[in-house]
């Protein structure tokens, strides 16, 4: 066997922190695990019930939802034309060093009571009829802007950060920090986030049992120079728990390209295995475990005030139960490299796909009925139509074609006729946009860019909120270059093609074992 590990370079860890290296590596390596864990605990023993309900509930620790400022909130999602509403719940998995126990799980004695890292984020989204549910992970490294946050314990209020790891948000003032930097990215609302920490990771997984896990080749996770988690399997299908599962969840040395994505894969793999396995096996009956299991993981969870009892929980976890295995879909955000080659960023049309599909509630395993389009609704109503101030910019421009002279200011004109007095064109502005696109900075302005998008037939899809513009702005795209009418492009709604993607039901995944760590 090798020693020396093959493969892209994987993506950069926290970056310049007060963490020693090693003691970095070693948080990160555990951590990408926690929020998969306490998905299975929530999905998987739904419907199982809790015990003693007022002694959990004081194992409960509970924190704002969201922290950041109101421009950068996702309006609140509307119900469907049958009064459901889907769930947006934010999973995520601390590496607080906060107790002696954390600390030695999480090692790097220097990192004792420091501010902790988001380093696994999971956004839960369950369809409002129920039918189905999507998980969608994102990269630890990944880079986004970081709204300005405000703690609540002690008023400090952190300052917005442009392309900021992630995983910073959680120091910012706690989990609403986390909250809102989704909400701003994906302009998704979230009705709740779930947080665990190390030592509570690891007793749910005693509690639950094996897990099985399957490798195309013998495995030994191991190098010369020390790294690689130690986990050692024989090809196959194994049930591995405690120290073994443990490695599994840690493993990014031996599997495939030896990345963080690659790791990222085996948790999906390792999740889809356990929520199969507490749904199936019968043995989850039994009191003595199930109360184990409910100690561990309501001592291990903070929670916002909306989930903030045990029987707030367990309501959840009857709509959860709802959705059938074969209709769980799990996914990485689409991501690409940074300029600097280690972290990566949302790749952007990609991305901003999936995040639309959860928006709009479309299921992302194709499997939706068919069903007529509804149109999109808010809570703010608009101006009358002769009060909105609209701007036009022109984003006619492609790489093969210079922007049609004069675009905006004859949409403007347009707008004009149509009673939208207050609309102007912005003579300045020539960009690139394929598709048409409105705009708009904050929550109050969203009813305004609706009604345009309504007079214009611009699909709702293209209503965005984006805190680059300082009112409802319309971008005439690339598939307007002419004429008076627009002809909305079909929308694509299947998921982009990813090879992480799992199927809750499928029960032949196998992870890709890199030749170098073979033995």
């Amino acid at each position: 066997m090798s020693l020396t590990p093959q493969g892209p370079r994987p993506p950069a860890g926290h970056g310049g922190g007060r963490r020693g290296r090693g003691g970095r590596r070693r948080g990160r390596r555990f951590l990408r695990w926690a929020a998969i864990v306490l998905a299975v605990v929530i999905v998987g023993t739904a419907g199982a019930g809790y015990l003693y309900y007022r002694h959990l509930n004081g194992n409960l620790k509970k924190d704002d939802l969201n922290i950041g400022d109101e421009k950068d909130r996702a309006a609140k999602t509307e119900a469907n034309a049958a009064g459901q509403t889907p769930l947006n719940i934010l999973l995520i998995g601390s590496d607080a060093r906060d107790n002696a126990e954390n600390q030695k799980l999480g090692g790097a004695k220097e990192t004792y009571n420091t501010a902790p890292r988001a380093d696994v984020q999971m956004l839960l989204h369950v369809s409002a009829d129920r039918s189905n549910m999507s998980v969608v992970s994102m990269p630890r490294d990944t880079l986004v802007d970081i709204p300005k946050c405000t703690d609540p314990d002690d008023d400090k209020v952190y300052p917005a950060l442009t392309s900021a790891m992630t995983n910073d948000s959680l120091g910012r003032g706690g989990p609403g920090c986390t909250v809102a930097t989704w909400e701003k990215l994906t302009d998704i609302h979230i009705d709740h986030f779930i947080m665990v920490d190390f030592a509570g990771v690891v007793s749910m997984a005693d509690a639950i049992g094996g897990v099985p896990v399957c490798v195309d080749a013998n495995i030994y996770s191991h190098t010369s120079t020390g790294h690689g988690s130690g986990l050692k399997l024989k090809e196959g299908t194994t049930p591995i728990k405690g120290k073994q599962a443990l490695q599994w969840l840690r493993t990014r040395y031996g599997f495939e390209d030896n990345t963080d994505i690659a790791r990222a894969k085996a948790q999906h793999q390792y999740m889809n295995s356990m929520v199969r396995q507490l749904r199936e096996n019968a043995t989850l009956s039994s009191p003595n475990k199930l109360r184990k299991l409910a100690e561990t993981a309501t001592e291990a969870l903070t929670v916002d005030d909306g989930l903030g009892s045990v029987t707030k929980l367990y309501d959840l976890s009857n709509e959860l139960r709802k959705v059938p295995t074969k209709r769980i879909t799990m996914t990485t955000m689409p991501w690409q490299y940074a300029a600097d080659g280690n972290r990566v960023v949302p790749k952007p049309e990609e991305a901003e796909k999936v995040f639309r599909l959860v928006r709009e509630d479309i299921a992302l395993d194709g499997k939706d009925k068919k069903k007529a389009a509804q149109e999109t609704t808010t809570s703010d109503q608009a101006a009358a139509d002769d009060e909105i101030g609209i701007t036009v910019e022109n984003g006619t421009r492609t790489d093969t074609l210079a922007p049609v002279s004069g675009r905006a200011g004859t949409v403007a004109g347009l707008l004009v006729g149509k009673g939208f007095t207050k609309a102007a064109a912005d003579r300045t502005t020539a960009t690139a946009t394929a598709k048409t696109l409105i705009r708009y900075p904050s929550i109050d302005l969203k009813g305004d860019a609706l009604r345009v998008a309504k007079v214009l037939g611009v699909p709702t899809s293209s209503v965005k909120k984006s805190t680059d513009v300082s009112g409802v702005t319309l971008v005439v795209g690339a598939d307007w270059r002419e004429g008076t009418t627009y002809k909305a492009p079909k929308e694509d709604d299947s998921l982009p093609e990813s090879e992480d993607t799992f199927n809750g039901a499928d029960t032949k995944a196998c992870m890709h074992v890199n030749p170098d760590f073979t033995w």
